[in-house]
């Protein structure tokens, strides 16, 4: 049975970073002009991430999602994603990918395991594209997601951050890409978190303002009723498309986050927001056993009051979470780290 914290959420979903390096500088996430990158020789290796699952998997942990920065550039990913899809305990191992490198490695990953993906498609636009990521790669993108739609996965899932005056009016037209697809676009609210230096809260189009848009084109669209501690509220089209909305901006779901994340040198956030992680590679790596890493797990999960987003909605006066001068002065801030 999993351990809960204390507001009586369990630990059951983990997001794996297996990079902090990523081939995209998207303005939501990386809008600064220079990074300061983890240590190579601190990045842990596919052994000791599977070790580290083991552990959190006696803990409750049965679904892990594969994050960065960009996961494909790791080399030889599909080994750990074998790993991983091998341990009994896990019912779901799903990845998300900016889908520039996924042309060439959905079948492999398929092949090794891999049962769900996520791609992050923002615009459909080529101009906008290299505005908002500042590489001229969705040509690649959605070679990418075409060739993860071939591949046959159990599900596959376009995550769109929506930026009033940015991309707000192509809210109709990814959700049409998506059905062409076969895929379930997801819409969600920008956040004011990690490097997210420039956002304001003008720039966010809320999950009101998300509805009304695709109400506006399709017609009224019903809630999918569903028990799920997954981020996104689902919703119908009247065809019977389904759709979701992430609203963590403007309705935080904290009170019901099962999510914690482990960056790609062994540090373990219990929020997206936190200011501070837990230092697993360090005991790892000098040899603390199973159940002594158990214990530290345990421990700080069952003291976990975690409420990031719901502090932030209450601020009265709300601006970016932090300043380019403190995130360069430590990456673990950052969410292309800690995985988004």
């Amino acid at each position: 049975m999993a351990i809960q914290d204390r507001l009586g959420r369990p630990l059951g979903n983990l997001r794996v970073s297996v990079t902090d390096r990523c081939n995209l500088r998207c303005a939501y996430c990386m809008p600064e002009r220079d990074y300061v990158w983890l240590p190579r020789r601190d990045i842990l290796d596919f052994e000791e991430v599977g070790l580290l699952a083991d552990v959190f998997g006696s803990l409750g942990i049965d679904r892990i999602r594969l994050t960065g920065g960009e996961p494909l550039v790791r080399q030889d990913l599909p080994t750990l994603v074998r790993t991983l899809a091998g341990k009994p305990w896990l019912r779901d191992l799903a990845m998300t990918t900016n889908g520039v490198l996924l042309e060439d490695h959905a079948a492999g990953l398929k092949a090794a395991g891999l049962h769900r993906v996520t791609v992050s498609l923002d615009t459909l636009r080529p101009d906008r594209f290299r505005e908002l990521a500042r590489f001229d790669e969705l040509p690649r993108v959605l070679r990418g997601i075409e060739a993860a739609a071939a591949a046959g996965f159990a599900a596959l899932k376009l995550d769109t951050v929506v930026i009033r005056g940015v991309n707000d009016d192509e809210i109709v037209a990814l959700l049409e890409r998506a059905k062409g697809w076969g895929a379930e676009a997801r819409f969600i609210e920008y956040m004011d978190v990690g490097g997210a230096t420039h956002w304001s809260r003008e720039k966010v189009l809320s999950r009101q303002g998300i509805l009304r848009a695709i109400s506006d084109a399709y017609g009224p669209v019903e809630p999918i009723d569903e028990k799920s501690s997954a981020p996104a509220e689902r919703f119908r089209l009247p065809d019977g498309t389904a759709f979701g909305v992430i609203a963590s901006t403007t309705a935080p779901f904290c009170r019901a986050c099962d999510r914690s994340r482990l960056t790609a040198d062994g540090l373990w956030y219990l929020c997206l927001y936190a200011a501070q992680g837990l230092d697993l590679r360090k005991p790892l790596r000098a040899g603390a056993s199973a159940e002594q890493l158990r214990a530290l797990i345990a421990g700080a999960w069952t003291f976990r009051a975690d409420r990031g987003a719901e502090e932030r909605l209450g601020l009265r006066e709300r601006s970016p979470l932090l300043p380019a001068a403190d995130l360069q002065k430590d990456p673990h801030l950052e969410m292309h780290t800690r995985g988004g």
